[in-house]
């Protein structure tokens, strides 16, 4: 396992979290990881403009993390009624599967558990992937069955399949 640091990530870090959200879950780089969501939707996760306004939300925390100076991981931890909902967890494609995103998880469940008094963590996942959804439920969260529709962004991405939803997984603290 190699070193890693995690830290709140900062404004300036926008553009580089931006580029490292995209390429592990959209386009062909993608597919060098196991978490793409290539097969179900085209163009961009986020951009810089987005992740600006996240980093300067005061109910968001943005947790990066770092191979020394190289930005190979991020999550996005929103406090929202009591509960720490937890979005956009990234890992470096060619980083996965050697543990980084289930310490990139426990930092940002720590840090948000001793930043904020909450109740639960609380995420949602496109069902489809059930790898995702195995991956999530071996980390402590369970599925609770409630659906969303699957958000539009046309401006950022278009969906490739028919049906796209999100389920709500929880977890308590």
């Amino acid at each position: 396992m190699f070193p890693l640091t995690f830290l709140r990530a900062q404004l300036h870090d926008a553009p580089a979290l931006a580029d490292l959200v995209n390429s592990a879950y959209r386009g062909e780089a993608s597919r060098l990881g196991w978490t793409t969501e290539a097969d179900l939707l085209d163009g961009k996760r986020t951009d810089a403009e987005e992740l600006t306004a996240v980093l300067t939300d005061p109910a968001v925390l943005m947790v990066a993390g770092f191979e020394t100076d190289r930005l190979v991981a991020c999550v996005q931890v929103r406090l929202a009624d009591r509960e720490a909902q937890i979005g956009m967890l990234t890992v470096d494609p060619a980083r996965q599967n050697r543990g980084v995103g289930r310490r990139l998880l426990g930092a940002a469940e720590d840090l948000a558990a001793r930043t904020w008094a909450i109740e639960r963590f609380a995420m949602f996942v496109i069902p489809r992937r059930a790898e995702l959804l195995a991956y999530y439920q071996r980390r402590g969260y369970r599925r609770t069955g409630v659906l969303l529709p699957f958000p539009e962004n046309p401006m950022l991405w278009q969906p490739k399949v028919t049906d796209l939803s999100l389920e709500r997984l929880e977890k308590p603290i």
